[in-house]
């Protein structure tokens, strides 16, 4: 023959189960041909049974090899010199990266053609077939594990009395059209690595760890697991009026179910980080990894404009009724809040979106201790209630005020039995006292 081994063309000597790799290589790289027949040096010493040499490599080709590569393949029959070879065009693919269904779409089971060699397809490389194949969304994506478990999923759907076969799985797009799972599909199995970090901390700051905890597995049972440990640490308060006893909690229920939804559904899940929850004596923090989606404002949020960067996980969500309407979540968190002094923060950054819920309870009795107090004493009050203790130089830096304007505000406070002193001379130091703690 006058062809020598390239980018393109491989021989054999005769049919072995590795060639399946250079199958494989030609169709996620720019095809090829195989021949059958041919030793290393381009010498012909062809087959004793060619025909049953071509059946086993059709059947192998078959099983071997996922997504199906039978429709990009060609197999025939040649004679040269009067001795039988098989030659076999592989076509490049629309659906790469092709692998050995026994390795999965990881490098021991991923191919490309380098040269006159097949070699190991790296990580990055996968991944950029996925992205050409599949697009730039992350939950359409095809992903890497293909070895995934849906007991969560599954039981969410019967206890709503929905269905939850092969078929619904399609139009879920948990499986794409090759049969292969999504991202979408291991964000719900109970392999996904994911996770969301809880903690509870101490006062106001990142000091003292009370408790914490990280949630694994399926999206929906992160999403049920962590409401349930947010909910302990959400007190219930109880006031009697009349014959009455009036419940309260430190937040609105449907603010943290709607924070965590958001933190779920909205998240950039190709950032491998996890969703962090942070539960303070005065606050309840959700930082998500992933700003806005392209072309939001944070105006177009609070007035209920939504577009989802996971609209298939937010469908899911819609359809076992977690989620009642897309572009409401913010809306209601907002509204659960209208009754009371301090109002929900929302922080955006290029790459993180913080939802900050005010512990209504504190802030209420704050302002409520403060009906007696003039504005600057007011002020200084939510500044110890924040900081816990404070100098006179704060007070001056804080309020932009002079020395003598800071110590009239303290001592007023302190004749009022609002703050105490701790402390003497230049380590002088104040601190709320009595009820207006909040504990």
């Amino acid at each position: 023959m006058n062809i020598n081994e390239g980018q393109n063309i491989e021989f054999k000597r005769q049919y072995v189960n590795d060639l399946n790799r250079t199958v494989i290589a030609f169709a996620n790289t720019s095809g090829g041909k195989i021949y059958i027949g041919i030793d290393d040096f381009g010498e012909v010493v062809g087959l004793d049974n060619p025909d049953e040499e071509l059946l086993k490599l059709t059947n192998s080709i078959r099983d071997s090899i996922k997504p199906d590569i039978t429709l990009l393949t060609s197999s025939t029959i040649e004679s040269i010199d009067g001795k039988n070879i098989i030659m076999l065009e592989v076509q490049k693919g629309t659906s790469c990266p092709y692998y050995l269904a026994g390795k999965g779409i990881r490098p021991e089971g991923v191919y490309l053609r380098q040269g006159a060699s097949t070699v190991p397809a790296t990580e990055s490389a996968i991944l950029k077939m996925i992205k050409e194949t599949a697009g730039d969304s992350y939950e359409d994506l095809r992903s890497l594990k293909q070895d995934l478990d849906f007991d969560t999923l599954k039981k969410e759907f019967q206890e709503k009395g929905l269905a939850i076969e092969d078929a619904q799985m399609k139009t879920l797009h948990l499986v794409d059209d090759n049969g292969l799972y999504t991202n979408l599909g291991y964000l719900l199995s109970e392999q996904c690595n994911h996770t969301i970090k809880v903690a509870v901390f101490e006062g106001v700051n990142k000091e003292i760890f009370k408790d914490r905890y990280e949630f694994s597995g399926s999206l929906m049972k992160q999403m049920n697991e962590v409401f349930i440990f947010l909910d302990r640490y959400n007190r219930t308060h109880s006031v009697i009026e009349g014959l009455h006893r009036k419940d309260t909690r430190d937040y609105p229920v449907v603010a943290i179910r709607e924070s965590l939804l958001n933190s779920i559904i909205h998240r950039d899940y190709s950032f491998s980080g996890s969703t962090l929850i942070s539960v303070f004596d005065d606050r309840m923090e959700f930082l998500t990894l992933g700003g806005l989606a392209k072309g939001l404002t944070k105006n177009d949020i609070m007035i209920g404009v939504s577009i989802s960067r996971n609209k298939n996980l937010a469908n899911v969500f819609y359809r076992l009724k977690w989620v009642e309407a897309y572009g409401t979540g913010i809306m209601k968190i907002v509204k659960s809040y209208r009754d009371h002094f301090e109002s929900p923060r929302i922080d955006i950054t290029d790459n993180a979106f913080k939802i900050t819920l005010p512990n209504m309870q504190i802030f209420n009795e704050v302002h409520e201790s403060c009906a007696e107090y003039s504005t600057g004493e007011e002020r200084v009050l939510e500044i110890l209630h924040s900081r816990k203790i404070i100098s006179r130089k704060d007070v001056e830096e804080e309020l932009s005020i002079a020395q003598p304007t800071a110590v009239n505000l303290l001592r007023k406070l302190l004749d009022k039995s609002a703050i105490e002193k701790i402390g003497k001379g230049k380590n002088t130091r104040y601190r709320l006292k009595g009820g207006l703690h909040g504990n």
